[in-house]
């Protein structure tokens, strides 16, 4: 299969155009590896991709990524190399003056919205007379929608987190008295050992109590018999690499319990899982964002918890495990094919326990696809 950088470039490039806008920065973010397929930390040296409306895009690198850079699957990418004894910007100014990228110094310039403050000021004094704004009103469309070569990563890392999750789930009596930043290791261990290339964020182990708070780090509160327990996780994998790279994520929270759960659990537990239930039948291309919230939220509310439901709905995944399109109320986006996001309804009594349940959810022609499959009881053992 084709990498598909060219073709993102290119859609990039006539987005601008149709924006009236001239050029488009992007700094060391997830935008970079979108749109090249190289991924680095920033850092303070200038690492920046420009894209004109017209014309061939060009890479400023210190010469030190050489050996990466130099075979990137992408026809008539400028390469313009520098060394720490020269000055970055005059490998900046060189691109901004190149015919292909250049234009008047009242161009509009859009600049990756995550790129730091001092790369800006730079382009700003380079071109004293531009217009700037932002670039994720170009790439924001176009990262939404999730082609054939992301929805295979997702669809791996949703059946990794799967084949964890009901590991951790079947060893039942075995999990007791391990502490949650024992278990939270396990589950990160796992993960590695499945194939995950990094944990996708702080894997959550929340028990008892602590179940009540939806970020809680795990510490080290020992499970007991008839703890529910919060597991919110996942890992990055490897988009197939012959079509391009990148790493996307799972994320897949179950509560369970070890022994006999507390009197009002259930109840708890079985109206969470109705919300969730709701929420993704109501998943078709067309609706917006806000109804999947509310549909999730009104089961939840008539069973008089509302108020003990205190986040969004859900959270769209791609290259980074929170962008959009987020599943909250009064979110008036219409819901395409291609979307990504999680649904994670939950129920958060202070002081006694939460319980939250959570599978990510990719919009299809006619409806939706569910990424995880493992079960949402709350029972464990074999």
């Amino acid at each position: 299969m084709k990498p598909p950088f060219e073709t993102r470039i290119a859609a990039c490039q006539d987005r601008l155009a149709a924006a009236g806008a001239d050029l488009m920065v992007c700094f060391p973010s997830p935008n970079l590896t979108y749109l090249t397929g190289f991924a680095e930390s920033p850092s303070e040296r200038h690492l920046l991709l420009f894209v004109p409306a017209r014309g061939d895009p060009a890479l400023v690198a210190p010469a030190m990524y050489e050996a990466e850079l130099s075979d990137l699957p992408i026809a008539d990418l400028k390469l313009q190399w520098w060394t720490d004894s020269d000055d970055p910007l005059e490998a900046v100014e060189t691109v901004l003056e190149a015919d292909s990228l250049g234009g008047p110094d009242s161009a509009t310039v859009l600049v990756d919205d995550r790129m730091w403050a001092t790369f800006t000021q730079d382009l700003r004094e380079l071109l004293p007379d531009a217009d700037f704004g932002l670039a994720s009103t170009v790439l924001e469309p176009l990262r939404i929608r999730k082609d054939e070569v992301e929805l295979a990563a997702l669809r791996r890392a949703g059946e990794l987190a799967d084949r964890v999750s009901l590991e951790i789930r079947e060893r039942g009596d075995e999990l007791l008295g391990m502490t949650e930043a024992e278990l939270a290791a396990e589950i990160d261990r796992l993960l590695a050992a499945d194939g995950g290339e990094e944990p996708a964020f702080e894997t959550i182990v929340a028990s008892g109590p602590n179940g009540a708070r939806p970020h809680h780090h795990g510490g080290s509160r020992e499970i007991e018999s008839g703890d529910p327990v919060v597991l919110d996780f996942g890992a990055f994998v490897a988009a197939d690499l012959e079509a391009g790279t990148g790493l996307y994520p799972g994320d897949q929270t179950r509560t369970i319990v070890v022994g006999e759960p507390p009197a009002e659990y259930e109840r708890v537990h079985d109206t969470v899982r109705e919300a969730q239930r709701a929420a993704i039948d109501a998943v078709e291309p067309g609706v917006t964002a806000g109804s999947i919230d509310r549909a999730a939220r009104s089961v939840i509310e008539d069973a008089g918890y509302g108020d003990a439901f205190a986040h969004r709905t859900g959270h769209g995944v791609g290259l980074e495990v929170h962008e959009p399109p987020y599943i909250a109320a009064g979110n008036d986006r219409e819901l395409k094919p291609g979307m990504v996001f999680s649904v994670e309804p939950g129920i958060y009594l202070e002081g006694e326990f939460g319980v939250r349940i959570e599978d990510l959810v990719a919009v299809t022609e006619d409806g939706s696809e569910r990424l995880n499959e493992t079960p949402r009881g709350w029972e464990t053992g074999r």
